[in-house]
């Protein structure tokens, strides 16, 4: 297996607010796609997909999931410093995310914050002084 993650998928509630959020809130560019309920945005390495929540269990062959607390994963976005990751979360939270802690220094060296999305998904802004992951 190669070392690299294709699409990241996200199953959401409600796709058309998910989608508005990603495409108009964080201005991610959405492929134009015609095949169904979900929805597709190309990112630099990879893709991420939106697709119900109740569908993508379906798909899977599991029951339709709760969303119930922390689901023990997050997301990150590295930027180029310190007051990008300030830029980034003020992004997300005008575009209707939640802030869920402040970016500050964080024990590692670095600078982070963390959004949650409106479809619960959680988010870490960073900036790394020692690996650029931009």
């Amino acid at each position: 297996m190669k070392p690299k993650i294709s699409i990241i998928t996200l199953g959401v509630d409600d796709l058309k607010r998910a989608t508005h959020f990603y495409e108009k809130g964080l201005g991610l560019p959405k492929l134009d796609f015609q095949g169904g309920n979900i929805s597709f945005f190309r990112l630099e390495g990879t893709w991420l997909a939106l697709y119900p929540r109740e569908e993508l269990a379906k798909d899977i062959g599991l029951p339709v999931p709760t969303q119930v607390g922390f689901p023990g994963i997050t997301l990150a976005h590295n930027v180029a410093g310190k007051s990008e990751v300030d830029a980034v979360l003020g992004q997300a939270v005008s575009a209707g995310a939640k802030l869920i802690k402040p970016a500050a220094e964080v024990f590692w060296g670095g600078y982070s914050g963390y959004f949650q999305d409106p479809e619960g998904h959680y988010w870490e802004v960073a900036y790394n002084p020692y690996q650029d992951l931009t």
